[in-house]
């Protein structure tokens, strides 16, 4: 269970990065260039989006990484990590994978009871 959680944390903190690049941009474009009308809107809280699109990924991969050798401090990196991009980013088609495998991670480290199997 260690294992699947290492390699699902890290997926998931991986797809977490490519919304969060996407999402910093996007707040960083509409603020640079103001907002298009019927089509671009900057959001309601750009910097909550621009925090959780840096640290929520970083959260993700710290606990997939850790996994293996702590896996409560894991379990409970990968669940602040799948709370915070539902929290930023909402669960939609680009966000379910990210949230479902960190949380499904975060699950996983935190019912390992004992080392895997080798």
């Amino acid at each position: 269970m260690r294992n699947a959680a290492l390699v699902l944390g890290i997926i998931g903190g991986l797809w977490g990065m490519l919304v969060g690049f996407f999402s910093y941009g996007y707040t960083e474009f509409i603020a640079n260039y103001g907002e298009v009308a019927d089509f671009a809107h900057q959001v309601q809280n750009p910097e909550l989006i621009r925090t959780v699109s840096l640290f929520a990924p970083l959260l993700a991969i710290a606990g997939g990484a850790m996994a293996r050798a702590r896996n409560v401090i894991a379990g409970v990196l990968l669940l602040v990590s799948m709370a915070g991009m539902y929290h930023a980013f909402g669960f939609n088609v680009f966000t379910m994978f990210p949230i479902a495998m960190c949380g499904l991670a975060g699950v996983l480290a935190l019912l390992a009871q004992q080392p895997d199997a080798h």
